[in-house]
This record gives structure tokens, sequence and C-alpha cells, in this order.
């Protein structure tokens, strides 16, 4: 097992062997052993809850927000705007990153992750009190887009490094099967939250839900991000994951000097997974728009086939690791976007295909996306130095998310409404030639490296 103890294994090699028994002997004493699958729970904990925040934010965007925050619009209008602050998030998130990794630097772990904490909360809660255009006007307006901005500095705020240990201390052997564990925090998320949604949905009138039914789920969000959060407090602040994160240097290092350093990696990084985050988007939030405005099929069992498809893609997260440690994870990203180019042809003929198509082509995409995404994180995040893979790692998932997911949902809904969905077949092909282009120069430049 490659764990904690691997620097006492280097160290076994240049000393006696009795000396170095002894030594190894005693370090296992003095501190406890942390295996791959503890680290895993954290990561789990920590994703789940925070995909579960962002999908009720997402499906609250079409569901809710162009009733409540823009009534003087029309729905198309309204929805468009929602998705404008909707990706406020995506761009304040780097911002985060950047500034708690200077309040980690000053004050330490704990501290930023507990002023992480004490900002997401108060966003969160902030929008389930939140008084309706109704109640306060243009300021309603203003007031979401400051607690969504707060949402994405909060989740920038929140990297633990727990992703990037887990990675490191993972058998040899089996480092895609650990890479996608924190991924299952996805499919669970939005299981949750349209099951939620559906609840609600299916057992409120539209008054009612519009009035006061979906506040809920952001009471509930801020209750599980403040058990998540803790429980993931109390993992990195014990002696034996404080020493495990030293040991393997996952300390934040400047942004400045990690650009200048480390820029062409941060940018392959950012564009590998894109086919899978423009995917993510297009099969979770711009459908239910899209049904929502052109389809007079009922809004409820359309969740409910997403939250199906969200357990087929718990499947397709947990195959990837098993095909990826078969085939290497960086081939099974590859493929998979060989496989997302071949589904964004089918686009328009699917959802524009009656319950059938759009069924099949939710089902597919979800099992799809399952396969990309269990491998999108840290495919080549491998590439940064053990020095500024914590910085790195943070940064890279914060631009991925930025650059193929953040402006999907508005880019999607704009180009079909306006131009015809094979549009959105373009942008979903664009993402998977963007990914295919930055996997090859990965390559070419560990083969000239």
């Amino acid at each position: 097992m490659t764990s904690s103890h691997s620097h006492n294994g280097d160290l076994s090699a240049n000393l006696s062997s009795h000396a170095s028994a002894a030594d190894v002997r005693s370090a296992k004493s003095d501190h406890p052993e942390v295996a791959p699958g503890e680290i895993a729970i954290g990561v789990v904990i920590g994703r789940a809850s925070e995909y579960f925040d962002f999908f009720v934010y997402a499906m609250a965007s079409v569901l809710v927000f162009p009733a409540v925050f823009f009534p003087f619009e029309q729905q198309l209008e309204g929805t468009l705007y929602a998705f404008v602050i909707f990706s406020f998030a995506f761009l304040a998130r780097p911002f985060g990153t950047i500034a708690f990794m200077a309040i980690q630097r000053r004050f330490g772990r704990e501290v930023k992750l507990t002023a992480a904490l004490f900002i997401l909360g108060i966003s969160t809660a902030g929008m389930a009190f939140l008084p309706t255009y109704e109640h306060l006007g243009f300021y309603s307006i203003i007031l979401l887009s400051l607690l969504r901005i707060g949402q994405g500095v909060a989740l920038g705020g929140s990297w633990d490094g727990l992703p990037s240990l887990l990675a490191l201390n993972a058998p040899q052997n089996k480092r895609g099967w650990y890479a996608m564990l924190g991924q299952l925090g996805a499919p669970m998320g939005f299981m949750i939250a349209g099951a939620l949604f559906a609840y609600l949905l299916g057992n409120l009138t539209t008054e009612d839900f519009l009035d006061w039914g979906w506040r809920y789920p952001f009471y509930v969000a801020f209750a599980i991000n403040v058990v998540a959060l803790f429980a993931r407090l109390r993992l990195v602040s014990t002696p034996e994951y404080a020493r495990l994160l030293d040991e393997r240097e996952l300390e934040p290092t400047k942004v400045i000097e990690m650009t200048r350093s480390q820029g062409r990696n941060l940018l392959i990084g950012a564009l590998a997974a894109l086919a899978s985050y423009a995917l993510f988007h297009l099969v979770t939030v711009f459908p239910l728009s899209w049904i929502s405005l052109y389809s007079m099929r009922s809004v409820h069992d359309f969740l409910i086939i997403q939250v199906i498809g969200a357990a087929l893609m718990a499947v397709g997260v947990v195959a990837s690791g098993l095909i990826a440690d078969r085939l290497g994870r960086r081939t099974t990203l590859g493929s998979c976007a060989i496989l997302i180019a071949i589904l964004s042809a089918f686009v328009p003929t699917l959802m524009n295909g009656g319950e059938l198509g759009q069924n099949i082509f939710i089902l597919l995409g979800f099992s799809l996306l399952g396969l990309s995404y269990g491998q999108a994180a840290g495919a080549v995040t491998a590439n940064f130095p053990s020095k500024y893979r914590y910085t790195g790692a943070a940064l890279t998932s914060d631009l991925s998310w930025l650059v193929g997911a953040g402006f999907a949902p508005l880019v999607a809904l704009g180009l079909s409404a306006h131009f015809g969905l094979a549009y959105v077949s373009f942008y979903l092909l664009s993402g998977a030639a963007c990914s295919l282009a930055a996997l090859s120069l990965n390559r070419a430049l560990e083969i000239r490296d």
C-alpha cells in the first residue's frame, strides 16, 4: 500500500536495515496509518454537498427565478437572465481560491475552511430568505447576484486538498478507481436535488411552490453544507492528515509564481476535460429549461427521468474507475470525448423526437457523462510537481468549470431559442474537439520532455 510512510521507505534505502526497521516501527507507532479509503470518505462527503447546493440553485434558475425575480420579462428572457446570474459563481470561484489560499498561508487550513463555511452558509441561507421582485423590486435581483457571487467565492475557499491527497496515496494500480470516488458527488447531488424538486412540484400547487415551496431546498442545502464542511474540517485538522498533507507538500503556493511556472499545465488541465463539463450542463440544466419552455411535457415527469439518468451516471462513474485502471485515465478521457462528439450530432433529432427521443438523450447522455466525468478531475493534474499540485489542482478545477460549464446553460438555451438545436450540437462538438486537442498536446509535451 502506498501511504503516508513512502518517505520512510526512501530513508530505509539509505540506512542500515536494522536502523531503518526501527525507524519504520517507531513512525508507525507515533503516527496512525491514514488509509486511502478514509480520505475517500472525506472527498465524497465534501463533493456531494457541493453538487447538491449547485443543482438546487441550477434547478431554481429554471423553475423559480424567471417568475419570482424577473416577472417583468417573458419566460425565455427571464430564464436567460437567471442563467447570467448562475454564471457569477463560476466567475467568482477562481478569485475565492486565490484569496483563501492567501488566508491559509497566513492563518492555517482550519481558519480558511471555517471562513469558507461561514460565507457559504450565509449565501445559501440568504437565498432561502430572499425577498422577491414583488416585494423588493430590482434590489432583490442585486441581492440574488451578491449571494451567488458569495457562493462562488466560498466554494473556491472550501478547497481542502483531499482529492490531491487521495490521488497521491492511492495504490498505483488503482489510481483511476480512487480518482472517480470524488466525482460520485455529482450524480448523488443531482439525484437528491432532482427528487426534492420533483416531490415539491408533484405535491404543491404552482402558487404555493412559487410562494414558499422553492425555499425549502435552500434550507436543506444550508444544513447539508454545514454538516459536510464540518466533517471535512474535522478530517483535515487532525495531526495525521496535517502531517500527510505536509509530507506530500500539499500546501498553497503563490498564484503568480505558480502561473509563471505552471501556466502550460493549467491551460491543458482546464481544456482536457472540456467535453465532460460541456456535456454536464447539456444533460442537466439545459434540457430542463428547454422542456419547461418549449414542450407540453410535465416538468415533474421529466425531472424523474433525469433522476434515473443520474443513477446511470453513478454507474458510469464507477465503471470509469475500472476502465481507467485498465486503459489509462487519459485514454479513457480521450475515448469519451470522441463518443461525446458523436452524441452531439444527435442532439436535435433526439430533443425534437418527443418523449421517447428526449428520454433516450437524457439516459444516454447521463451514462456517457458518468464514464467521462468520472476521470475528468485529476487526469492531467499529475503534470504538476508536488510543490504546485495543491494550488494547481484547485485552479485547474475552477478554470474547467468556468470555461466548460459556467456559461453552458446560457449559451445552449440562447442558441437553441434563436437559431435552433443544431447550434447546441456545434457547442458540444467544440468542447469535445478542445478536449482531444489538449490531451494530444499533453501527450506530445510529455514525449518531448
